[in-house]
């Protein structure tokens, strides 16, 4: 009888301890996920998600002028061991030879001390004071030192010719109300899906065994059907002599730049600059007909060439929303900052009818011959890097060049392009990856339809296996938000009304040549109001229809296109 009560109890014992494993097992598998889970989540107060009624500029300040300057400092005091704080004690006043130092950092010299690798981090700045704090990398200990003379050389950032980059909805856009006509979110959408809709029905023209592939080519053939959109990105660039500022949209899937012009022989559309006067300018000429220069038209629009009574050339554009653009083909001074092109080629437009509004017209960084990329090739080098506003009171830029040339710690992806079809510029997408973990998703699903990058695409198009997939595991993350009703083609969307903060799953793009891009904090969500988010990605309907990479998932990233070499670069935190 003992025996059995002691059986008994063993086995009583043995299953209290298998059930303790388990249940200890399935704690530490749970901490675990959730060890995971924050280190692969954005905690963001909603507040800084949404614009304010100001403009912010958000472009890097540097409190040392970008020459290199030897400016006094004195050591003031020892703030903790192997730590030095320095104040500079007068603005720069001497020119020195440039060093090679890394863009838009310093370095610190010390005269008459110890030779020491140092780190530079800048503290705080006011209109004649500088604080910077120098991490010694070094095992010596300091004591304080007054009178202690500081070397110090600094550049900030070369860049050949950076424009600032607004937002057309925001207060950065210097708008009168009646000019500029805000659109609603639904009518954003809608006229999104209207632009992605004739990006698709363009390329589906070349469907026919025509795949992307690698390529450092970049002309290519555009017909007249794509729509542009919204136009929600402006840049200011300067035409003629004198120099007339302008505000244009820019747009990477288009070729021909073109601004409305006096005298308006048919109709022109409001805007917030002064209408070009050609007239006004001694810089300005008109293109002959026939002529070489003017057939390059039809790459740019697929249309034949056309010439005037008067045999000068006519441009017109048309897009898939019935909106157009016709007049002059023309040459005229262009200025981007302080760099002049002189006989740029654009289309000086005297018809101008449609949903264009508020900006003057055009600048397109698409890959025909007559695109502003090509046109400057000499200048720039085909290369152009930008970061667009993280929100609609934000501001970011559009640069032309190298500048002091590319980090070696930004990794670039081959540039694809369709090999008939449009100017826009392919991506090679391979996989995405939500809250750290990638998606079992089939190479084949992208690689079969193929993908670009837009400027002028709002949301990112994904083909809808894709879709199904990261809706699917975003939503799983997402579970402790309660979720709203559906807007236009967003169907993710969450009532954060009773949340000051929110939990948001890091979502990663993988794109060949072993590139993965972590999206920025606001480029996952599409705001609708302080307490309304939705997941800023959509399905395409036909799942044979091509890959779009749009603009809100490119915020917060600086992409870098090196068009002469085939590549496409992206540096998360660039915009910062």
């Amino acid at each position: 009888m003992a025996m059995a009560i002691s059986s008994f109890l063993r086995c009583i014992l043995y299953i209290y301890s298998f059930f303790a494993f388990l249940c200890l097992y399935a704690q530490e598998v749970r901490e675990t996920t959730e060890i995971h889970h924050l280190h692969h989540t954005h905690i963001v107060q909603l507040s800084s998600l949404m614009p304010s009624t100001t403009c912010s500029a958000s472009t890097k300040a540097l409190c040392i002028p970008s020459t290199c300057s030897i400016i006094d400092t004195i050591l003031m005091y020892q703030a903790r061991p192997k730590e030095l704080l320095c104040k500079l004690r007068s603005r720069p006043t001497t020119k020195v030879n440039r060093s090679p130092l890394l863009t838009g950092h310093c370095q610190l010299l010390l005269l008459g001390g110890a030779h020491l690798s140092l780190s530079l981090f800048r503290l705080g700045q006011s209109p004649s004071l500088c604080i910077f704090t120098f991490h010694v990398k070094s095992s010596l200990e300091f004591q304080p030192i007054v009178g202690l003379l500081c070397l110090v050389v600094c550049f900030g950032p070369k860049r050949k010719a950076s424009l600032t980059v607004i937002h057309k909805y925001g207060p950065c856009f210097q708008s009168i109300e009646d000019q500029v006509q805000v659109l609603s979110h639904t009518e954003i959408l809608l006229q999104d899906q209207s632009r992605v809709n004739s990006i698709h029905s363009k390329l589906s023209n070349y469907s026919n065994g025509n795949k992307l592939r690698e390529s450092k080519a970049s002309t290519l053939r555009v017909k007249s059907s794509l729509i542009l959109g919204t136009g929600i990105y402006i840049v200011t660039v300067g035409l003629g002599t004198p120099r007339r500022d302008l505000k244009l949209a820019f747009d990477t899937g288009s070729d021909l730049t073109w601004t409305q012009c006096k005298p308006c022989t048919g109709q022109c559309y409001k805007q917030v600059d002064p209408i070009f006067d050609s007239s006004k300018s001694t810089s300005y000429t008109n293109i002959t007909c026939p002529t070489p220069l003017c057939s390059q038209l039809s790459s740019a629009t697929g249309m034949s060439q056309q010439c005037s009574t008067s045999k000068k050339c006519i441009y017109l554009t048309e897009y898939g929303d019935g909106s157009f653009t016709t007049g002059y083909f023309s040459k005229e001074r262009l200025t981007i900052t302080s760099d002049v092109m002189e006989n740029f080629i654009f289309g000086c437009g005297l018809d101008n009818e449609g949903l264009f509004n508020g900006f003057a017209g055009l600048l397109s960084l698409g890959r025909a011959q007559v695109s502003l990329v090509k046109q400057t090739a000499q200048k720039y080098g085909q290369f152009f890097s930008y970061c667009l506003p993280s929100t609609t009171s934000s501001t970011g830029h559009l640069t032309f060049g190298k500048g002091n040339g590319v980090s070696n710690t930004i990794k670039f992806t081959p540039m694809l392009k369709p090999s008939q079809g449009p100017s826009f510029y392919g991506l090679n997408l391979i996989g995405i990856s939500v809250g750290g973990r990638k998606l079992s998703i089939p190479t084949s699903v992208f690689s079969t339809v193929g993908s670009i990058i837009d400027s002028g695409t709002v949301i990112t198009r994904l083909p809808p296996t894709a879709y199904n997939a990261l809706r699917t595991t975003f939503r799983k993350l997402m579970r402790n938000y309660p979720m709203t009703s559906p807007i236009s083609l967003l169907d993710t969307c969450y009532d954060l009304s009773k949340s000051k903060s929110v939990s948001i799953p890091h979502i990663s793009f993988l794109f060949g040549g072993d590139v993965s891009v972590d999206l920025d904090k606001v480029g996952i969500f599409y705001m609708l109001s302080p307490t309304q988010a939705c997941l800023a990605f959509a399905g395409n309907s036909d799942p044979s229809n091509i890959a779009i990479f749009g603009n809100v998932q490119q915020k917060g990233l600086e992409v870098l296109y090196d068009v002469a070499r085939g590549r496409i670069g992206f540096r998360p935190g660039g915009c910062s």
